[in-house]
């Protein structure tokens, strides 16, 4: 990550050992990444870079000049060689003869994957022309807070020049395209002594011959600007000063686990979506202060935030001096209404007759005074990222108020932008969502066989995933996996007891804040233990009931509240024993419980079904592999019982099944997706047996 200066200023990471045997293209993915791993500099996905490179026609063997720059869709801090377009320089100069104007300067983009060079699949993105026509060897684009705070201003002209004088130029707003890659180009040529250029409520370029000179001139601009403004908004109040009190941190935390399962069902009627909580500092400033009010529905300025975040977010009816969460969650409803209301109109407002359908009205940011912002989106990555853009919108309100007067961009334009059909185009070659896309699993015995291969499964079809057991070592073992193969988004962890209801509630707390609440519950904790009846303790009765039976009412009681709060169904998949059909020696305490498990689910599917919340119940055999159960005492006792050993205890249960198999974590994990996901949506009530064939365990 990159490191700072002392008073928070970007530090110089080049390392010219390092770069000493680089191509340069790859002096540009190093630049790339170095600039894009700080969000200061550029956020997640903003921003671009290029470099002019000679390359060798594949076709003539001569040395031709290729510009190499980010492709549509990427991210500078974590791409690699793969997100780069590379496009024939002659043919992009070219391009010119073909420009009719402004009103056709989307048509340019189609001319684009005419000038690919070396079969490179990666298309080129709209930004391309601000790289291509700029007459330097390297170009960098970025949206550094420092410098939109500038931009963002309403003398921000006058500013650009009382801070760069003719160092650094200006650019009035223009939505990017081909016009302003022709604007650039001009600026650019006519003031040969600037190093880059200011674009007003949008971001900087920069330029040099050299990257790492390129590198160098970037980084030291957007320490000027800052450092500028930290002088101008010396000893001023942040946002007009302090209008509402911040809550202490548990609170607050405390305050969004409540609201968030009920921000969540509002907004999820059509498609599942996920939370976001973030309370930073900058968050907290904004939130209590005396400028809310004013600046939040002015909207964001820079396009790159906006398209995430939309061009206004909502403020929360919450008054944490008087905090009363009860009568904020009973405005909600009325409040998410309204959003949806003016966000219609303002499409109304603003529409083409070409303009893509009204896309999703609900709120993306939602603001709440002295607790923080909660985002959200159809996956975590999504609804964090959203979150990270307006903190961005943020700062640029901070550094602009401080010192100017902070104006967004005007309606029309934002949705001239929102609405391109360039950018529809963009989404509408989106993957087709994953089954469990913007779905939320609760997995108790996570760090176990089962309960891993379960989270596994769930991650793989889009599902966000909170692993939750009383191994506190074995949970941070799995999730680790689970994070490294998943992303570390989609996968939380929390160690609980689930025969303890405190414990349990926390879970569900943490679960609201993490993820904005719950759409599966698999009960998947266990223990086993066997014992003839005369030597069976009250104490071991006690556990299994303890576990097996309370523990499963108490993760579902609490499930069952957040999915009434919500209002959007769900599903709860307990994982059982055919034990609890079956009869089996030596094993009274176990058995029993696992039925009494059972019933419990029966019971459940019938108070959920009005609201539909669907209960079933897998019943799996003899899962030995990866089990924590089958270690120790339990493995043991059941050689005993069988008169056999450890070895040959698979090989028995095997041998005994009707369909001579062994039953694995896998298979247990790929019935419980079956009854979490909508292809079981017209079931509940049932049991589906996995166990490779028990006449025993028939249900009929």
């Amino acid at each position: 990550m990159t490191k700072t200066l002392a008073a928070d200023r970007l530090e110089n990471l080049w390392d010219d050992g390092r770069a000493a045997a680089m191509s340069e293209s790859e002096k540009l993915l190093y630049r790339s990444n170095l600039l894009g791993s700080d969000k200061r500099v550029t956020n997640y996905g903003g921003g671009n870079t290029s470099a002019k490179v000679m390359e060798t026609d594949p076709l003539t063997g001569e040395a031709v000049e290729v510009l190499w720059v980010k492709g549509s869709g990427g991210d500078i801090g974590s791409m690699g060689m793969d997100g780069f377009a590379t496009l024939y320089m002659d043919r992009l100069r070219a391009l010119k003869g073909r420009y009719r104007g402004l009103a056709h300067e989307d048509e340019m983009v189609g001319y684009l994957p005419h000038c690919t060079f070396g079969l490179n699949p990666r298309a080129a993105s709209i930004d391309t022309p601000l790289h291509a026509y700029v007459p330097r060897r390297h170009v960098d684009h970025v949206h550094s807070d420092a410098i939109i705070a500038i931009a963002a201003s309403v003398n921000s002209r006058a500013l650009t020049a009382e801070i760069f004088g003719d160092d650094i130029g200006w650019l009035p707003w223009k939505k990017p395209g081909y016009e302003l890659g022709l604007w650039l180009e001009k600026f650019a040529t006519q003031n040969p002594q600037a190093r880059g250029c200011v674009l007003e409520s949008h971001g900087l370029f920069t330029w040099a011959d050299d990257a790492k000179d390129c590198y160098l001139t970037t980084l030291e601009v957007i320490n000027t600007a800052a450092e500028w403004l930290a002088r101008r908004s010396a000893g001023k109040p942040v946002f007009g000063g302090v209008a509402r009190p911040t809550l202490e941190p548990a609170q607050r935390r405390e305050i969004a686990a409540r609201l968030m399962p009920a921000i969540r069902g509002l907004i999820s009627k059509d498609r599942h979506k996920v939370g976001h909580f973030d309370d930073q500092p900058a968050v907290l400033d904004f939130v209590g202060s005396q400028m809310l009010e004013t600046l939040a529905p002015m909207g964001t300025s820079c396009p790159d935030h906006f398209l995430r975040t939309k061009i206004r977010p909502l403020v929360v009816d919450f008054d944490p001096a008087r905090p009363d969460p009860d009568a904020t969650i009973a405005g909600l409803a009325r409040a998410a209404e309204d959003y949806r209301a003016d966000y219609a109109t303002y499409y109304d407002r603003c529409k083409h007759p070409d303009s893509p359908a009204l896309r999703d009205p609900n709120a993306v940011v939602w603001l709440v005074p002295g607790v923080g912002m909660i985002t959200f989106a159809l996956d975590k990555a999504t609804a964090r990222i959203s979150g990270e853009f307006y903190v961005n919108a943020i700062n640029v309100m901070r550094g602009a108020s401080a010192v100017s007067t902070y104006q967004g961009l005007p309606e029309q334009e934002a949705f001239d932008i929102e609405y391109w059909l360039l950018e529809e185009a963009k989404l509408q070659r989106m993957p087709k969502p994953k089954s469990l896309a913007g779905r939320v699993a609760l997995v108790t015995g996570g760090a176990g066989g089962i309960g891993a291969a379960t989270a596994e499964r769930f991650l793989r079809e889009g599902a966000c995933v909170m692993l939750a057991d009383i191994d506190q070592d074995a949970l941070a073992g799995a999730r680790q996996g689970l994070a490294a193969r998943h992303g570390a988004d989609a996968v939380r962890c929390v160690q609980m007891n689930v025969t303890d209801e405190h414990q349990v509630a926390r879970a569900y707390a943490e679960m609201a804040v993490e993820f904005g609440g719950i759409d599966i519950l698999v009960s998947n904790a266990g223990i086993a233990s066997s014992a003839p009846v005369e030597d069976t303790s009250l104490a071991m009765w006690n556990k299994n009931m303890d576990i097996l039976s309370t523990g499963y009412f108490l993760v579902s009681r609490e499930a069952f509240r957040t999915f009434r709060t919500q209002d959007i169904g769900g599903a709860v998949i307990f994982v059982a024993s055919k034990n609890g059909l079956a009869a089996s020696p030596n094993a009274s305490a176990y058995c029993t419980a696992k039925a009494a498990e059972i019933h419990l689910a029966r019971c459940l599917a019938l108070e959920g079904a009005e609201a539909g919340i669907r209960v079933n119940v897998v019943n799996p055999d003899a899962v030995l592999r990866g089990s924590r159960i089958w270690q120790g005492d339990w493995l043991d006792q059941r050689a005993s019982t069988y008169g056999t050993d450890k070895e040959g205890l698979e090989e028995m249960y095997r041998q005994r099944s009707m369909l001579k198999r062994s039953v694995l974590p896998e298979d247990i994990a790929e019935a419980a997706y079956f009854l979490a996901s909508d292809l079981s949506a017209k079931s509940t009530g049932n049991i589906l047996n996995v166990d490779a064939g028990n006449v025993q365990a028939f249900t009929r």
